[in-house]
């Protein structure tokens, strides 16, 4: 993974999530998404918190060897339920309730384009400490935009007039969930955004799916 890579892909999948919600009515934003229990506003105030901590981690470079690199991070984060998760997930909805709608998505819009801005000006050997882990550069920002990438077709369930994800993410999504599965692996013929859905668990897999994948199956979500 580059710098310019992942570089390009961040900026390209925090674009989209403004496209998304700038100039949408309320109504809209406070629609169901694929995350249970969030609205819209909920997804986006998740995601600006990814924006805020990469603000930090660039701010503030680790002189501690790298201990996991963009596939490695995500087995952090498995489909099962995780300590905390449940707290984490009411205090998003709290507050995110506090802001008016058009209040949180400008602070998305300054804090996303700070985040690309700050990351363009860092050196590609910087390495950075984030959710317990250290990551270089190009590393932390490849999963930024993958966190982007998964939770713009969260946000776009409900909103049919969103526009169409953009494929630079999705493939580095994909090329991600690819290294979770391993090589050897037999997939299905997906493209891209259901490759997605299926390795995140937002659609769960058919049964035809499950004979093309055999044993690895079981490996479903890859992450969540």
């Amino acid at each position: 993974m580059t710098r310019e890579q992942a570089l390009a892909a961040l900026a390209v999948a925090y674009r989209q999530l403004t496209a998304v919600v700038q100039g949408r009515p309320d109504a809209d934003l406070i629609r169901p998404t694929r995350c249970t229990g969030w609205s819209v506003l909920d997804v986006l105030y998740h995601v600006l918190l990814d924006a805020q901590r990469a603000l930090i981690a660039l701010a503030t470079p680790d002189e501690r060897v790298a201990d996991t690199d963009y596939i490695s991070y995500w087995r952090s984060f498995p489909a099962s339920p995780r300590i905390g998760a449940n707290e984490h997930a009411r205090a998003v909805r709290i507050a995110a309730s506090a802001f008016r709608p058009r209040t949180l998505v400008q602070l998305w819009q300054e804090t996303a384009t700070a985040a690309v801005h700050a990351a363009r000006a860092a050196d590609a050997d910087l390495r950075l400490s984030t959710q317990q882990h250290v990551l270089m550069l190009p590393d932390l920002l490849a999963t930024l935009a993958v966190e982007a990438c998964v939770h713009g077709l969260d946000m776009t369930v409900e909103l049919a007039d969103a526009p169409k994800p953009d494929p630079l993410p999705l493939a580095l999504t994909r090329r991600t969930l690819d290294g979770l599965l391993g090589a050897g692996v037999r997939r299905p013929g997906w493209v891209d955004r259901d490759y997605v859905l299926k390795g995140t668990g937002r659609t769960p897999l058919s049964a035809t799916e499950r004979d093309v994948l055999g044993p690895a199956a079981a490996q479903f979500p890859l992450f969540a």
